[in-house]
């Protein structure tokens, strides 16, 4: 089972990932992204990891040659807390997402490929509406990723919460 969900910023993607997550915690790992607000403005980008732990994926007051628009990326703790979640496992893993600040790690993309085109793993994960780095591309054109809108999101979720409970 390898599920890929793409949609518009803002469709719900992470949530619907998050929502799947809490219906049964104990069947997932891997992580999402949520952002950081202060001030109610967005100035970066956060890690959390099934398990609780969460980092700094970006924000507008890191210095890095790796800048996704007005973020810096940092690389080192996204390394250190996703890699370790990217292992084989009996487990459905969870992605969100395989994007532009995410795929600035070599690591991470060489993950992604082996779980996504060589391991018989059961995965859920989010794209990009564009091809944003060759590895999204590759994905998309295999996998035909559900698109989500705000329209048919429940109808998705409802879609992916069957084929999840087939897989238990």
């Amino acid at each position: 089972m390898k599920v890929f969900i793409t949609g518009a910023p803002g469709t719900g993607k992470t949530t619907m990932v998050k929502r799947l997550f809490i219906m049964r915690p104990d069947i997932f790992t891997g992580f999402w992204t949520e952002e950081i607000r202060e001030g109610g403005k967005r100035v970066g980008f956060k890690i959390v990891r099934t398990d609780g732990k969460s980092g700094i994926l970006s924000h507008v007051d890191i210095e890095s040659p790796m800048k996704v628009g007005k973020y810096g990326v940092n690389l080192e703790e996204f390394e250190r807390l996703v890699l370790p979640v990217l292992k084989k496992t009996s487990k459905i893993i969870i992605i969100d997402e395989i994007g532009k600040m995410e795929l600035f790690s070599r690591k991470f993309q060489n993950a992604v490929e082996r779980l996504v085109f060589h391991e018989n793993v059961k995965l859920i994960a989010t794209v990009p509406l564009k091809n944003v780095h060759p590895l999204v591309g590759k994905i998309r054109k295999r996998f035909d990723p559900i698109e989500i809108t705000m329209k048919n999101r429940e109808q998705v979720f409802e879609n992916i919460e069957r084929v999840v409970a087939r897989y238990l």
